[in-house]
């Protein structure tokens, strides 16, 4: 099977859908949708082209590192149920194709939005796709059930360059949205892998339920929980943020938290008993989209 990944002597050819998959379309909505909301509550008017170039270059540099990603991991996603028909496993592409496109889709997107912004917004765009392909990808993912703890700032970092592309620098508050995508990630990539905890072991990828198993691992869940919910709601005690915002931050903190209690509670070890950690990981998402709303929201009501 290894041969076949490196190889792919008999790979089909590879079309526009298998390129789209690359980006994984899916992921990239949370991040564009995140930088779209740092850069709209930045303190400062962007013209509506260089915004949309902005939030265009977040978009291709989120798809460079997730094509990167899928290059460097073909062999493990052959092993996993869940991503065994990427085109990579699947056959359907090259993996040096990948590698070419997700290299020069990364370099696209740092240059336009140097040119396009400016080039802090530029500089920090580059440090989030190295993150995540250097430290997440290739250094952490396979030695360490910390992966997704550290690696989880590359997915961090997309408010902070919205909110460089518009104002030129960062200060407290997208440091805030930092924080909060940062401690934000354990706890929903953990409530996944609970119930996806056998394509990882089968994989060999050492994440936190299959290196210290199920109950550590909602511990952990519900000790990430309090810090992050303590981030979301910082920028309104602090002034940064006007009541809209505190009251949204508040009401959806303490929801992500009372759904945490029976995570915690849980002693289930098979998926079919983990509705708990599906109920988590799904408020999860909306979670961090309604923050960011509700803080866009809020600038737009205080301007």
């Amino acid at each position: 099977m290894t041969t076949t990944l490196i190889h792919h002597s008999n790979a089909l050819p590879a079309d526009w859908r298998d390129f789209v998959a690359l980006t994984k379309p899916r992921v990239m909505s949370l991040v564009v949708f995140t930088g779209l909301c740092g850069l709209l509550a930045a303190p400062a008017s962007i013209h509506p082209v260089l915004g949309f170039t902005a939030i265009l270059c977040i978009a291709l540099g989120a798809g460079a590192a997730a094509a990167l990603n899928q290059w460097y991991e073909a062999d493990i996603d052959a092993l996993m149920k869940r991503t065994a028909n990427r085109p990579l496993p699947a056959g359907r592409m090259e993996r040096q194709s990948a590698l070419h496109f997700g290299v020069g889709l990364g370099v696209f997107s740092v240059l336009l939005m140097g040119v396009a912004t400016n080039w802090l917004a530029a500089g920090v765009l580059a440090v989030s796709i190295l993150f995540y392909v250097l430290v997440y990808t290739v250094w952490l993912k396979r030695r360490t059930p910390q992966n997704i703890v550290i690696g989880g700032a590359a997915g961090a970092f997309p408010p902070m360059i919205g909110w460089a592309a518009a104002t030129g620098d960062v200060t407290l508050m997208p440091v805030l949205l930092f924080g909060l995508i940062f401690l934000w990630t354990p706890p929903h990539f953990w409530a996944l892998s609970l119930f996806v905890r056998s394509d990882y072991a089968n994989a060999g990828v050492p994440m936190l339920p299959v290196v210290s198993g199920p109950k550590v691992t909602r511990q952990q869940i519900a000790l990430y929980t309090l810090p992050m919910a303590a981030c979301a709601v910082a920028p309104w005690p602090l002034g940064l943020a006007g009541v809209v915002y505190g009251i949204a931050a508040s009401a959806l903190s303490l929801a992500f938290i009372l759904l945490t209690l029976p995570v915690f509670a849980n002693r289930a070890t098979e998926p079919a008993g983990m509705k708990p950690e599906k109920r988590l990981f799904a408020f999860s998402i909306l979670y961090l989209f309604a923050i960011f709303g509700a803080l866009v929201i809020d600038r737009w009501l205080l301007s």
